[in-house]
């Protein structure tokens, strides 16, 4: 393993150019940063297009924003102090809106690589590109739904299953997205997937021992679902991130695994969109007024994707995907449907009874807020936690498995909240939108 001392005596990362192909109808898209004395990298995304006539100059420069975006997957192997960007221009605001989300994005990677930074001392970004306007003429239609595969995209893409000009957009497909996109009524035609490829050298560079750990994937995602949306003319970049993404891992901090699914970042990117890119496509989350728990309870009911979906983030590391049964997001999963669904049909989805397994002990009191950080993972609060807990102890009758027994002999059961038709109103929904959410609520 490399110390941190051998690490940081790279001072520079330099985004040094990029370029733009055309190919098959696919804007292909190749990206070249360097970190001096360390290593180049090549980083590549492709996206699909329809046939109609864009503005290719625009297109370039959403391009660019996307390599600024990608600059943190490479940034993090070496930390260095200073990034500059010689392919295009970022005025103050623009460095300073990439500088927040590189930091509160790398919010857990510095917590658990043990690296003390303020956000004034984190790193300088320098441009030395000419500035350009861009004023594309664009009149968008319809929705492009991100698919993850998870139970939340699958609630989305049911409840607007009866929208005019609907389309998925996926990056690096798997089967199981694929397979949701089937069962909620997709072709081929109507899934516009992204191939994304990381350079190789990365992955050596964090077998020999140089800094990896989490980034901020959705923000990314912001970034290229634009410039895909803009190409395939599409209106509505539709996620499917929820209110329960807001609350932090580590208490009194900033530091969140999902910093960007928050409503702060979402605000955010459309704002920088609205000012730098100035076309009618809105990026937002359809299920940001509900919580995790919410979520569980509508997916509860589509009984057709339940065993299709998957969450786990070890098991996506399986070819097949499958749910690993050990990890914070299958035992956080498992609980948010318990109420609804345990236990023959959990276990079916599943594969076990997971509130039987005592080697789960420990996540299981990280996620009802009794250990010391909640789990870096996708998860949910802990006040829905405890009471999706509560209420399927409420609904056993007999003897309680394992987890659920030692819940029940050392904390006291969460009394109802109501928490099945609360409706946060921080959201960027259109009425439209909100229409729709409110009838299953």
């Amino acid at each position: 393993m490399k110390t941190l001392e051998e690490i940081k005596k790279y001072k520079e990362f330099i985004f040094d150019r990029y370029t733009v192909d055309y190919v098959d109808n696919k804007m292909v898209i190749n990206y070249y940063y360097e970190i001096p004395g360390l290593s180049t990298f090549n980083h590549k995304i492709e996206i699909p297009y329809t046939s109609r006539v864009f503005d290719k100059e625009f297109a370039s420069y959403l391009a660019f924003n996307i390599g600024v975006m990608e600059i943190v997957s490479y940034y993090k192997c070496a930390i260095p102090k200073t990034i500059t960007i010689k392919c295009g221009y970022l005025d103050e605001n623009q460095k300073e809106f990439f500088k927040k989300i590189y930091y509160y994005g790398l919010g857990e990677f510095f917590y658990r690589n043990n690296i003390e930074v303020s956000y004034d001392d984190f790193v300088t970004i320098n441009s030395t590109g000419d500035k350009k306007e861009y004023k594309p003429t664009y009149n968008g239609v319809g929705n492009m739904i991100a698919i993850g595969g998870g139970k939340d995209s699958c609630v989305t893409l049911e409840l607007l299953k009866d929208e005019k000009n609907n389309s998925c957009f996926i990056i690096n497909p798997k089967e199981v997205q694929l397979k949701c996109a089937e069962v909620a009524g997709y072709t081929d035609t109507d899934i516009i997937s992204i191939k994304r490829v990381i350079d190789k050298n990365l992955i050596k560079l964090n077998e020999e021992g140089y800094l990896n750990g989490h980034t901020p994937f959705s923000a990314m995602v912001a970034f290229v679902s634009f410039l895909a949306a803009y190409l395939n003319n599409r209106k509505y970049i539709v996620l499917s991130n929820e209110s329960s993404a807001n609350e932090s891992n580590v208490d009194g901090t900033k530091i969140n695994h999902q910093y960007s699914k928050t409503y702060e970042f979402e605000n955010d990117f459309n704002n920088y969109a609205k000012k730098y890119f100035n076309v009618d496509i809105k990026y937002f989350s359809f299920l940001r007024p509900l919580t995790e728990y919410q979520i569980g309870m509508l997916f509860s009911k589509f009984e057709k994707y339940h065993t299709i979906f998957k969450s786990c983030n070890v098991g996506s590391k399986d070819s097949k995907w499958n749910w690993c049964g050990k990890c914070a997001k299958c035992l956080f999963v498992y609980t948010l449907l318990s109420p609804y669904l345990y236990k023959d049909k959990l276990i079916n989805i599943f594969g076990k009874d997971l509130f039987e397994d005592e080697e789960l002990l420990q996540i299981f009191t990280e996620l009802i807020g009794k250990g010391e950080n909640k789990p870096f993972d996708c998860v949910g609060t802990y006040e829905e936690v405890n009471y999706a807990v509560s209420k399927t102890i409420k609904n056993i009758k007999g003897d309680l498995p394992y987890l659920l027994k030692y819940y029940k002999d050392n904390f006291k059961l969460t009394d109802d909240l109501n928490i099945e038709k609360r409706y946060n109103n921080e959201n960027n929904l259109d009425s439209h939108f909100n229409e729709i959410l409110r009838r299953y609520i």
